[in-house]
Parts: structure tokens; sequence; C-alpha cells
């Protein structure tokens, strides 16, 4: 569980870090780049397409999770839309109240203990 924690700092840290510089060098509006290039039919529109699969499998998983409440749903859009900026901290965070418990981690508390 530290090595998996450790890792999960490393993105977060990583991930803001790259973030902040490519904000200040080409601007906050991520969207038309980000659309841009899967309209464009290119590799960099694949990986995006790529990309928000595994935004949408976080933000499905994320809602299951949490039993598709309100606070679920809630999370969900975060993850959707965060990425890594979101999974990184809610996992980090997970583990901690789950002591370090992988199932409770990824199957909630209540799935775990049945």
């Amino acid at each position: 569980m530290t090595l998996f924690r450790l890792i999960l700092i490393v993105m977060i840290v990583n991930i803001l870090v790259y973030t902040g510089i490519v904000g200040l060098n080409h601007g906050w509006n991520l969207a038309p780049v980000f659309f841009g290039d899967i309209v464009a039919m290119t590799w960099p529109g694949q990986f995006n397409t790529d990309f928000m699969s595994f935004l949408v499998l976080s933000a499905s998983w994320t809602m299951w999770r949490n039993g598709f409440s309100g606070v679920g749903i809630g999370l969900s859009v975060l993850a959707l839309f965060g990425g890594i900026m979101f999974l990184a901290p809610y996992l980090l965070f997970l583990s901690f109240q789950a002591d370090g418990d992988i199932r409770e981690v990824m199957l909630g508390k209540t799935r775990a203990q049945g």
C-alpha cells in the first residue's frame, strides 16, 4: 500500500506541475484543442478518444462504488472532467479511509464486507 500511495502522490505532483506549465504557456482553454484533434482524425485525436474512454470508465466506477448516490454522481462528474487530478487524490484519500484495505478502496465498504 505504501508503494501505491507513493505512486499516487507522484502522479498528483506531476500532473499539477505539468498542467500548470502547459496552462501558463498555452492558455487554459483545452476543449477546442482536445476535441479539434478528435475531429481531425489524427493520432493525437486517437489518443484523446482513448483517454476520454478512460475518463468515462473512471467516472462510471466512481459512481458505481458510491452506489449511484447523489455524492457518487457528483464525484463521477469530477472524475470525468478531472482525470488523474481527481482520481489520484480520491484513491489516496480512500486508501487512508480504508486503512489500506484495497478491497474496500476498490469496492466500497459495503461490498468489501459482504
